[in-house]
């Protein structure tokens, strides 16, 4: 799978970032190895002037700022990894679409995995509802979780948790025909991250 050109970019930030970084310590560690909480002051309360005060404050300083850049990045990048698999799934599964199949009998196709939660409630311009998730959708498969896996409600809380700001897929099972939903959850006007209400579907 090639690269984009933002994943190309944001690599190349990242790399940028991680130099200046290594640059940086050098620059710490050929100061007496004062490092990143090294005392700046001798026993009397005066700078040191066996170092550069100044140098080391400034490098301190920076690298504060680089490594949060650097946690920004990372998370573009984690961001655009998704989307591009996103983006390769649906190629393929467009592409199966195109493949001619002979179909017997009526009964809609069956998810590889019964459904494991059920939707009862779904808050107006919440994300799950501006993802397009409906009250009676039965949820098939929600991130990485599936009936497979599946041990408890508290398991899709922490998903959504780890997730607030990165898509989510969902697959559902509405009125017997299967749809695939891109949930993105986050902070609204409401309570949680999804506006919406599961429960789990006893056998």
């Amino acid at each position: 799978m090639a690269a984009s050109e933002q994943m190309k970019t944001l690599m190349k930030q990242r790399d940028d970032i991680q130099k200046e970084i290594e640059e940086l310590t050098d620059v710490l560690q050929s100061q007496k190895g004062v490092g990143l909480d090294g005392p700046l002051v001798d026993s009397d309360g005066y700078p040191r002037n066996d170092i550069d005060v100044y140098s080391v404050r400034h490098a301190r300083h920076r690298i504060a700022c680089l490594q949060t850049d650097y946690s920004a990045v990372m998370k573009d990048i984690e961001t655009e990894l998704y989307r591009i698999h996103a983006e390769l799934r649906e190629s393929r599964e467009d592409e199966s679409h195109d493949i001619p199949m002979e179909v017997t009998g009526s009964a809609p196709t069956s998810p590889q995995a019964p459904p494991f939660v059920t939707v009862d409630r779904v808050d107006p311009s919440s994300p799950a509802a501006d993802a397009g998730l409906q009250v009676g959708d039965e949820i098939v498969e929600f991130g990485s979780v599936t009936s497979h896996n599946f041990t408890g409600l508290k398991q899709i809380g922490e998903l959504v948790h780890h997730s607030v700001g990165r898509p989510v897929r969902v697959a559902v099972l509405r009125q017997e025909k299967s749809v695939l939903i891109c949930l993105t959850p986050g902070p609204w006007s409401g309570r949680g991250n999804l506006g919406c209400n599961i429960v789990a579907i006893k056998r």
